[in-house]
């Protein structure tokens, strides 16, 4: 386990998101984990994905090298952190009463189908929403007086979480409890729902295989969008931002 007192020692924090945005080219993510590796007391790596963390454990498990080996993962649209493989529980506590079952009961009640239980998860509930749909669920949420955050990304993924939650909100903690100043946070990401992440790190890094709604729609002064794909876009965008000094 990493020691408190190294925290504050490294000067960058990369936070990416993982499915399309690391995933994609195993040679890639070989060569980002090999450069990270190189500098590993100028960086620290974190992955950030709407999975909740049984799922992201199985995929750091199957598709990722031996030596892109996050030292944090946030899962679950933000509702999750780990740090040195251990649940954050001051992260989790602050989520122990929101109304779950209630929006998911809400949700249903309309008639929308729920992404499969792997999807699911104490402090997130996720529907196949149709985006012509979305205005009248949002506003049956609002009407019941359910406190939440939604996120809706591609043609009908919808996502509610707690308010205090989120990607955004994650990466932040996590920074600051790693000693990272904010402007040192650099974010990673290929869609919509990492819109959140771009919107608060010092740098952002959109892949060459973004999609057009993260692309519309991210900071202009601090985004870079790579020419090259997946894992690959990532290391370039290190790069060329300088959290690291050769590939």
């Amino acid at each position: 386990m990493t020691g408190q007192a190294e925290y504050g020692a490294r000067p960058w924090l990369l936070v990416s998101d993982i499915d399309d945005t690391l995933t994609g080219s195993p040679d890639a993510m070989e060569r980002l984990g090999a450069a990270l590796g190189r500098e590993r007391k100028r960086i620290w790596f974190a992955v950030n994905s709407s999975r909740p963390a049984a799922s992201v454990a199985r995929t750091l498990r199957e598709d990722f090298p031996e030596n892109l080996a996050p030292e944090a993962v946030i899962t679950a649209l933000g509702t999750e952190i780990a740090l040195d493989g251990a649940p954050v529980a001051a992260w989790a506590a602050r989520f122990a009463d929101w109304p779950r079952g209630q929006i998911f009961d809400c949700l249903a009640a309309l008639g929308h189908r729920p992404h499969d239980p792997e999807f699911q998860s104490a402090a997130k509930v996720s529907f196949a929403v149709p985006a012509a749909a979305q205005p009248k669920a949002t506003q049956a949420l609002a009407d019941a007086g359910l406190p939440c955050r939604i996120i809706a990304s591609g043609r009908d993924d919808f996502d509610v979480i707690p308010e205090t939650a989120g990607k955004d909100a994650a990466a932040l903690f996590l920074a600051r409890t790693l000693g990272v100043p904010q402007p040192r946070l650099i974010v990673a990401g290929d869609s919509g729902n990492d819109l959140a992440m771009f919107r608060i790190a010092g740098h952002a890094i959109a892949v060459a295989n973004a999609r057009r709604e993260l692309l519309a729609a991210m900071p202009v002064d601090t985004s870079y969008h790579a020419t090259r794909p997946h894992a690959a876009g990532v290391l370039e965008g290190l790069l060329r931002i300088g959290a690291l000094t050769a590939a």
